[in-house]
């Protein structure tokens, strides 16, 4: 599954900052390519998008929350998460820092950078819980009903679901979501959602999905995923009188139906998210304790130098750091020396994120994996991690490390029956030695890898002339640009680039803005990127377009390598088609060694948690969440609890009862299902590259 907002390690609103709505949020990510493959001549293609028949009663169960582990966490009654305040007061403000600038509220296209924070005016049908590694519980559904075959889903909405000028959301916006996404949302939209064949409204609340083909027990949480849009908001006419195009970008303000809605803003400069004080869903379960603050304000920066001074200026709160430099001694100021900052390091149990040198492997220079693994031998991590990281980070090892998904040691039993029918296809290594990324003493010599590189060049029909890596055959000069937007990466580049030329490869640094970087990169227009790929612990549909052979050319995937191999296709599948939680980790596993070996990516580093710095002035629960660290929705202003606490006038009090009423009412109208699910009612997503876009 998509390591979403809510999923991965890491604040959520930082990740839909850099991701807009990457179904990251989508890194947040934002940010998800989802498809099932079949077969055609032996190369995997889109599954047929025809509706499943069966002549076959399946038993259904009708539930508040669905896991692909098993048993939720949370019954049915429960009152709110464990790893939130419930009695977090609402009040004050939270400032953010972003970089660039934006010019457009529309997260879900490829036109335009979109606002930081965009996506947080949105609901989604079902939502993750952050002490779970695979759950989601009902926050615009009320209940959710699937078979055992999972050939289908059922949504029911919430009786109180509204939008933000109080219309009801309805199924049809359900439906139109969905469409829309697909046919004018960015390409992964097609991809992500491709094995829904039919959506179909089958009662005044209800949505049906269903899919092309039984079995895979992922999508009825893909479908909750989905982020609802409003029908009637779209198919309108703007402030002019123009019918709004949800394919282009617009700084129009949209619609929603979440905690927060677009306030003020100047592209460049700002953007505030204003909390929406008669929020429909505020007093559920699933959103008590969260959305805490007023106004979420977010700063932009030109770079992230400027950004790391206006935080030590007071300019914004709180500043996730990607920096291993920067966190070991940056902070050496009056203001942490003294209290005012703190600084809090937060574990994680989510999988690291692969981050890397991503090769272009389109670029006829990187085809063969040979020349991959070469320049990867010239990459002196001990090293960087010495001199450059202060021995902050560990060597990413696995697509999926830092969990048990991670492929070690030799292929077990399972794993090879799995591999054997594509032993011609694939490099004999895979069966007989465990994958291990090359490693050197710390300094800065290893003449030993350079030279197992420089026979790995000649073999692939590259040789030097004249000091310079020479293509035998075509005369091509084996030249790399690195294209980066932070130009504090320049240092882990330089080191790499000083090794690559003693072997005769000689590469430049590009380092652009934002936008620019965001349009190369979906254009592959690249040699090298340093890029993030975020997993969860239930990897399923999103790895079609991580690593897909049908994304590999679609413009604005994630498939940024270019990985074009029938074998990862064939076992991606058996990842999303997996019976149970033994077969996916044998799958994934397997998956694993197939990227590895490929060498489509010199792997970097991770530090198993996240690193905040923030100014003094919130609190937070004890124990942040395992899956996600809770910041800064768990947050809350020290500020406003202190005027909480503070006597009111009778004014104030009546105002805050009205308001405390009206969502009670919406409450009520959503808690029948619970009892109801008891019979007892008929109620109707390191170093500065982490943070790359």
């Amino acid at each position: 599954m998509v390591s979403w907002p809510g999923n991965g390690s890491g604040g959520l609103w930082r990740r839909l900052a850099l991701l807009g709505l990457a179904l990251s949020a989508l890194s947040l990510a934002p940010q998800g390519v989802r498809t099932a493959l079949g077969q055609a001549n032996g190369v995997p293609r889109a599954a047929p998008t025809t509706p499943v028949t069966s002549a076959v009663v399946f038993d259904t169960q009708h539930t508040h929350a669905l896991s692909l582990f098993g048993a939720v966490k949370y019954p049915a009654d429960f009152s709110h998460f464990d790893y939130v305040n419930p009695e977090a007061p609402k009040g004050g403000r939270m400032r953010l820092g972003a970089r660039g600038s934006f010019d457009t509220f529309n997260p879900f296209t490829t036109n335009g950078t979109p606002a930081a924070g965009a996506a947080l005016i949105y609901d989604t049908l079902m939502t993750p819980s952050l002490d779970e590694p695979s759950s989601e519980y009902g926050l615009l559904a009320e209940s959710v009903e699937v078979p055992d075959d999972y050939s289908w889903v059922t949504y029911t909405l919430r009786k109180g679901a509204r939008w933000h000028d109080g219309t009801p959301l309805t199924p049809e916006d359900v439906i139109f979501s969905l469409e829309i996404l697909r046919t004018k949302g960015a390409p992964q939209y097609r991809f992500y959602y491709a094995n829904i064949v039919d959506a179909k409204k089958v009662g005044p609340r209800a949505v049906k999905f269903t899919f092309d083909r039984p079995g895979n027990r992922e999508l009825p949480l893909i479908t909750g995923q989905l982020v609802i849009l409003p029908k009637h908001y779209w198919e309108g006419v703007d402030a002019q009188g123009q019918p709004r195009e949800f394919g282009k970008s617009t700084l129009e303000p949209p619609l929603g139906s979440g905690p927060y809605r677009i306030g003020a803003f100047e592209p460049g400069r700002y953007v505030e998210l204003e909390r929406v004080k008669n929020y429909w869903g505020q007093k559920l379960p699933v959103r008590i304790g969260q959305n805490n603050f007023d106004v979420i304000r977010y700063e932009y920066y030109r770079d992230d130098t400027a950004e790391f001074q206006a935080f030590l200026a007071d300019e914004y709160d709180i500043r996730e750091e990607f920096s291993s430099k920067s966190w070991a001694t940056q902070y050496n100021v009056p203001a942490v020396k003294d209290g005012r900052i703190k600084k809090r390091f937060i574990k994680s149990r989510q999988p690291a994120p692969m981050q890397g040198f991503f090769f272009n492997t389109r670029e006829s220079k990187f085809q063969d994996r040979r020349v991959r693994e070469a320049i990867g031998l010239a990459f002196n991590f001990e090293w960087a991690n010495k001199y450059l990281f202060y021995g902050q980070y560990k060597r990413l090892s696995s697509y999926f490390d830092n969990s048990e998904l991670a492929a070690r040691g030799l292929p077990t039993v399972e794993e090879f029956e799995l591999l054997a029918p594509y032993k011609d296809q694939l490099p004999p290594e895979i069966f007989t030695q465990e994958f291990k990324v090359p490693k050197t003493d710390g300094t800065g010599k290893y003449r030993n890898n350079l030279v197992k590189a420089l026979k790995l060049l000649n073999s692939a029909g590259w040789s030097l002339a004249n000091g310079v890596m020479t293509n035998e055959t075509t005369g091509e000069v084996l030249n790399i640009e690195f294209l980066l937007t932070q130009p504090s990466f320049e240092r882990v580049v330089q080191p790499f680039l000083r090794d690559l030329e003693r072997i005769g490869i000689f590469g430049t640094i590009r380092i652009v803005d934002v936008s620019q970087y965001l349009n190369r990169r979906d254009k592959f227009d690249f040699d090298v990127i340093v890029h993030s790929v975020p997993e969860s612990l239930s990897p399923g549909n999103e790895q079609r377009d991580y690593w897909g052979s049908e994304t590999a050319n679609q413009e604005g995937s994630r498939n940024v390598a270019g990985i074009h191999d029938p074998v990862v296709d064939a076992m991606i599948d058996k990842v999303i088609f997996a019976k149970n939680r033994a077969a996916l980790v044998t799958a994934t596993h397997a998956l694993d060694r197939v990227l590895l070996w490929g060498y489509y990516v010199v792997p970097q580093w991770y530090v198993g948690g996240d690193r905040y710095a923030y100014w003094n002035r919130f609190d937070f629960p004890a124990e942040p969440p395992p899956y996600n660290a809770g910041v800064p929705d768990t947050w809350w202003s020290r500020a406003a609890a202190e005027e909480l606490a503070q006597p009111t006038s009778p004014d104030a009090a009546t105002d805050a009862q009205s308001d405390h009423d009206s969502s009670s009412e919406l409450l009520r109208g959503g808690l029948d299902l619970k009892t109801d699910l008891h019979g007892k009612s008929t109620s109707t997503g390191n170093d500065e590259g982490k943070r790359t876009p």
